[in-house]
């Protein structure tokens, strides 16, 4: 099914956010919430057409300080390391946003796009927005999916070590295309999921597209300390009524396995879907089941 998607910009918390959405405006609307540096685009089309298929009217946007919707910086310096150890020690970092605000952001495009009530996916860093948005606003949602995310909390086992030193980003920066899709390829497929290997061809092919849509290295060093400083927020789990459904990847190296089973653990009558060979990033051959988990989830709804 090739996807006809209507592009728009709303107005939300005086950001502009950039959007497009999928499907007839009379279904049931469903949101999907972007990771870490993330744009719209690396939502899946082989997603995105299974979930119209299957009824839904899906939206996905740029978050802030991502592909095309605004920045977000308010002035304040960006310290990763020293306010990493702050939250570890139970200490505040300040930000120019946490999760926080981003879910404000989420909750406000629904309303810029008159939506009372949606059907929430996210992903990674877009799960904990989901989570977030479904304990604080329990109102605008239906159904909640949280894919390969966790609750932030610091006694959550760490990443991998390759993987932190390569993401702490460590050495020269990427500045060229040729530089960004190989530094992209190169990650995406050291944290991606060994038993459902994405054509290399198709990861560089997004990787070109990312960076000719929008180059935000700044945008990601931004989102990365909101992330820092938002800190724990399992107190907020326990208040989620909503259908929700965990997805998580036994061979995260990213996010391990401990993280969405604590957020499964924290939500009551959450299901938990476990996957063997599923690492943190979109695979392509996992997009049938991905679809076919949220739609029964929504159901439920």
């Amino acid at each position: 099914m090739e996807l006809c998607w209507s592009a728009g910009v709303a107005r939300v918390n005086g950001l502009d956010l950039a959007f497009e959405q999928a499907g007839a405006l009379s279904a049931e609307p469903l949101l999907l919430v972007m990771g870490l540096g993330g744009q719209l685009i690396h939502w899946p089309d082989a997603l995105c057409a299974r979930l119209v298929e299957r009824g839904f009217r899906v939206i996905r946007f740029d978050n802030r300080d991502a592909g095309l919707s605004a920045d977000a910086d308010r002035g304040v310096a960006v310290h990763i390391p020293r306010d990493w150890l702050r939250t570890r020690l139970g200490l505040r970092a300040e930000a120019n946003y946490t999760l926080h605000e981003m879910a404000d952001d989420t909750v406000g495009l629904l309303s810029a796009l008159d939506i009372g009530k949606a059907h929430l996916v996210g992903a990674s860093m877009g799960g904990m927005i989901a989570q977030i948005v479904a304990a604080r606003y329990p109102r605008r949602v239906r159904s909640l999916t949280s894919i390969m995310s966790t609750t932030n909390h610091p006694k959550l086992p760490a990443a991998r070590f390759d993987v932190l030193w390569r993401m702490a980003g460590l050495g020269p920066r990427p500045k060229t295309r040729d530089d960004f899709v190989r530094r992209s390829t190169a990650m995406l497929t050291r944290v991606g999921s060994p038993a459902f290997p994405t054509p290399i061809e198709y990861r560089r092919e997004l990787a070109g597209r990312t960076f000719d849509r929008a180059f935000r290295p700044r945008g990601v060093l931004r989102q990365t300390h909101g992330i820092v400083s938002t800190g724990s927020f399992e107190d907020l789990l326990p208040g989620i009524a909503v259908p929700t459904q965990v997805i998580h990847g036994l061979e995260d190296p990213l996010l391990r396995p401990a993280c969405g089973r604590r957020s499964a653990e924290l939500i009551r009558g959450a299901r938990l879907e476990l996957i063997p060979g599923m690492g943190h990033d979109f695979a392509l051959p996992l997009m049938p089941r991905w679809a076919e988990l949220i739609a029964d989830n929504a159901a439920r709804a």
